[in-house]
């Protein structure tokens, strides 16, 4: 919400109306120029961390994916170890 500056009305006695609103007007300006200029650098800043943010995001879901994987792939090895295990003895306790 743009702030529109003003003077006090003893400026606009002391200097007259038509310099005082030639800086009021010229402040003005500097503002929106100002406000201009900080939503551009911050819309430059957001774009740089939403790419890192999307960059760091990608690295995570390949991290936890390679965890998956192995952790899936000693589950794996240990149900083998076990059904093994259950065969070996179930085929020991058949013979007898």
């Amino acid at each position: 919400m743009p702030v529109t500056a003003r003077l006090s009305r003893r400026f606009y006695e002391r200097f007259g109306d038509d310099l005082t609103n030639e800086l009021v007007e010229w402040f003005n300006q500097v503002d929106a120029t100002y406000r201009s200029d900080l939503h551009e650098l911050n819309d430059v800043n957001w774009s740089r961390f939403e790419a890192k943010l999307d960059q760091r995001i990608a690295e995570v879901r390949a991290d936890l994916r390679a965890a998956v994987a192995q952790l899936e792939t000693k589950l794996i090895r240990w149900m083998f170890v076990f059904w093994v295990g259950t065969l070996g003895t179930l085929s020991a306790l058949l013979k007898l």
